[in-house]
């Protein structure tokens, strides 16, 4: 990320922050009056909690959204679809419909977890030359997954009609809603494109000017698409969707066609499974490794015996092979290709024995260096109902926002092939991702459920499990402890960690070989912890969004 971008970003989120605390202090709610949505901000967020149903996003239109479908009766899976197409509106610099939908299902009933994988694939035709400079053009669009995965996931475990499902993403699009801080900040870092094409410019420069904080976001083009989608599905997108998305595309430099939308199916499959002190533990299995990654990372920290250390916040040795442990699994992921065209050996990737040979074979070596991961650009949901029901979703942009300034019949063109640069596939197959849709069960019934965006999403998601499960810290206080995350985009080689981590702690890390790159306190780019806790013995849901961004949890 270019320095002007990363600093422009962390002062508006620094003054969204500071107007949050500011409003607390003066002792303003919150949280929503019936029908009133939050404003979003980044800082501290309330607590939500539960029997009958509660709802995490990274947006509180979203989490709205999905509430409100719970009060109308309807299940996680409604909900959680609910809330990800209204992010495709209000989150436009975070998703759209043109990049992927994946997710992770609990069915109460029958106790039985299964992933579904709404990935992007390569277009049929081979990327020849392919390079960074081709995310700029129509050759760095991948072929969009997401409305494929909304579509299956309403068709296996969906209970509501999807007009209903998508009545609040059409609303926000038609009406409009205030432009806030976050998406102002990504809206101005992306000027140079994001006006490119006279569709950009109806939407975000109807003046001639970028439209201000507080100023209405109308998007009707948008708004007319959805409802073709909640009218005709697969017809629409398959049809009149594809060919103007492949002609933006073909005239752009690309080489998509109708066909690759035709040709494109979801996956669903069995999820990755593994143990971590007497839980089950599953994930998204590959190519969707963010899961395994979750996988892999706890069988390593399992053989530590964390209690003597401490939690990463307080102990230099936790927080060294912590941020090593993932960094490194991280690195090795690189070579997990697709399932459906390598032999990658996921029971053994996932197990006790290759863990306990990695981490003797860390103890010998010094760290291995970290690259610079994709850009920052998703969003992650988790939902729960009154039955025990549970999704969590991962859908995302994979990109930079308004990367290519690309559109189709009002919908932003993601970058995708951004994340074709970790591993590329082969023409027409599946990208590989390290999304990271998480499920922690005891006794058959889940206690944890979660995900994060962003480039530290895998560090996210391992310092909350850890902070949780192994120390009993509550949800609500997990996710204001300062944390590590990804690597850094800024220095080559260290990682992203906020300064509230303590100096002696950070200090002691680094002395074992830890490379930081220090930032301010609940940094953006460290993901953002979308989790639900549910108490073993009460069955009530805990959730809290974390303060890295402008999430918000409600309770039935």
């Amino acid at each position: 990320m270019p320095a002007s971008r990363r600093d422009f970003l962390q002062t508006a989120g620094a003054t969204a922050l500071a107007l949050a605390t500011a409003r607390e202090a003066r002792g303003e709610t919150l949280t929503a009056a019936p029908g009133e949505i939050v404003t979003p901000y980044f800082g501290r967020k309330p607590l939500a909690r539960g029997t009958d149903g509660v709802a995490v996003t990274s947006n509180p239109h979203a989490s709205q959204a999905a509430i409100d479908i719970l009060k109308a009766g309807g299940n996680a899976c409604d909900a959680a679809l609910a809330a990800s197409v209204v992010q495709t509106v209000t989150e436009p610099h975070m998703t759209t419909i043109t990049g992927m939908l994946s997710m992770l299902y609990f069915d109460a009933a029958s106790g039985k977890l299964s992933y579904l994988n709404g990935g992007m694939n390569a277009p049929l035709a081979p990327l020849v030359g392919w390079s960074p400079g081709d995310l700029a053009t129509g050759r760095g669009a991948g072929v969009p997954g997401w409305w494929g995965g909304f579509e299956a996931a309403h068709a296996r475990f969906g209970s509501r009609p999807r007009p209903e499902l998508m009545r609040a993403a059409i609303s926000y699009a038609r009406d409009g809603f205030p432009i806030y801080p976050f998406l102002y900040a990504e809206m101005f870092a992306m000027l140079d494109t994001i006006g490119m094409t006279p569709t950009g410019r109806s939407i975000y420069m109807p003046q001639g000017a970028l439209l201000p904080p507080g100023a209405i976001l109308k998007q009707v083009e948008a708004a007319e698409t959805l409802e073709r989608l909640a009218a005709e599905g697969n017809r629409y997108w398959k049809g009149e969707f594809a060919r103007a998305y492949s002609e933006a595309v073909k005239k752009a430099g690309g080489v998509i066609t109708p066909e690759d939308y035709e040709r494109y199916e979801v996956r669903w499959v069995e999820p990755a499974h593994g143990t971590y002190r007497g839980y089950d533990v599953y994930g998204s299995p590959p190519p969707d490794n963010g899961g395994t990654h979750i996988i892999e990372s706890l069988n390593m920290l399992e053989q530590l015996d964390l209690q003597r250390m401490g939690p990463p916040t307080a102990s230099g040795e936790t927080l060294y092979w912590m941020n090593r442990i993932v960094n490194e699994t991280y690195l090795e992921g690189a070579k997990h290709t697709d399932p459906a065209t390598h032999d990658v050996p996921v029971d053994f990737i996932v197990s006790k024995e290759y863990a306990a040979m990695r981490l003797k074979l860390m103890r010998m070596t010094p760290p291995k260096p970290v690259s610079p991961a994709p850009p920052p650009g998703s969003n992650h949901v988790t939902v729960i109902d009154k039955r025990g029901n549970v999704a969590t979703i991962l859908h995302s942009v994979m990109s930079l926002p308004w990367q290519n300034g690309l559109f189709a019949k009002g919908v932003s063109i993601a970058a995708s092939g951004a994340h074709f640069f970790r591993i590329m596939p082969l023409p027409g197959e599946r990208a590989t991702v390290y999304v990271a849709p998480t499920m922690i069960l005891k006794e058959g019934r889940p206690v944890l459920a979660a995900g994060s965006p962003s480039v530290g999403l895998l560090q996210n998601i391992i310092q909350n499990t850890v902070n949780i499960l192994d120390f009993g810290v509550p949800v609500e206080e997990s996710v204001l402890r300062p944390r590590f995350g990804g690597p850094s985009t800024t220095v080559p080689g260290a990682n992203y960690i906020e300064v509230d981590v303590d100096e002696k702690v950070r200090d002691a890390a680094a002395k074992l070989g830890a490379r930081w790159f220090v930032t301010s306190p609940w940094h953006f780019m460290n993901g953002t912890y979308e989790g639900i806790h549910i108490d073993s013995a009460t069955r009530v849901a805990s959730a809290c969004a974390d303060p890295r961004r402008c999430g918000m949890a409600f309770a039935v």
